[in-house]
């Protein structure tokens, strides 16, 4: 069998694999990122959230919508090596959110994912994202 390409796995909602659970090196980038945004203590304090946040699946064009984030496309270098990574059949890791609070007009928080997103809606918008989510209040 031959390996396939982007084109070929483009519209395919299933053509990723997805580990059950994130990596383990995800939840200190989380933390990185999220210290950019949050003071240091308060951004560990929500990537430990994270790691005992159940898994819940999100379409690709709904977490970059409530993210308001742009879609990176498939000539961005990290979103090719994880297009690269579904034409060889490797498995992702899920994406960790913090989700976005619609009273106060604060988007969600694509802590750890953002090019995994953006490449799985290369490969189709309807693509199901396994994801842990945690409010920040909670």
């Amino acid at each position: 069998m031959s390996k396939k390409s982007v084109a070929e796995v483009a519209n395919d909602a299933d053509s990723v694999n997805w580990k059950e659970q994130p990596d383990n090196h995800d939840y200190p980038a989380a933390a990185n990122y999220l210290g950019l945004v949050a003071p240091p203590g308060e951004a560990q304090t929500l990537a430990d959230r994270l790691e005992k946040a159940p898994i819940e699946m999100f379409k690709a064009k709904d977490i970059l919508r409530a993210a308001q984030l742009p879609r990176l496309g498939a000539d961005d270098p990290h979103v090719q090596i994880d297009l690269n990574k579904a034409v060889n059949g490797e498995a992702w890791s899920p994406v960790l959110l913090i989700r976005g609070n619609i009273r106060h007009g604060l988007p969600a928080v694509i802590a750890d994912g953002y090019h995994r997103v953006c490449a799985s809606y290369v490969l189709s918008e309807n693509t199901d994202i396994p994801a842990r989510v945690i409010d920040v209040d909670s």
